[in-house]
């Protein structure tokens, strides 16, 4: 049985800022590396536990995604009596670690 992967809207606007941040709309390279972003989100359909727990808060967990120095985290929690997973944030690893304030959507 798999999970549902939703995005929260702070991940759906981190998803947009990375975007335009790699300039993927006139990048091959950008574009493709952008998508495999999302498809390796979508992976967490299937066993999303598979991926450790993140330092800053024991009940959400983080997914790496990219090469050295370009590594992204894909913040998120496992909601297993909905089986759902939701993505709540999608930061670069080299930044200071999140706090609650930051897996709120920005206006």
């Amino acid at each position: 049985m798999g999970y549902l992967v939703n995005a929260t809207l702070r991940a759906e606007q981190d998803l947009a800022a990375i975007f335009v941040a790699i300039n993927a709309e006139y990048s091959d390279t950008a574009f493709r590396w952008f998508n495999g972003l999302e498809r390796v989100i979508l992976t967490l359909e299937e066993n999303p536990e598979r991926c450790p727990v993140t330092p800053e808060d024991a009940n959400l967990r983080h997914l790496l995604h990219g090469k050295k120095p370009h590594i992204y985290r894909v913040i998120y929690r496992i909601l297993h009596k909905r089986s759902e997973v939701e993505i709540l944030h999608i930061r670069h690893r080299a930044r200071r670690p999140f706090e609650p304030n930051d897996l709120i959507a920005q206006e």
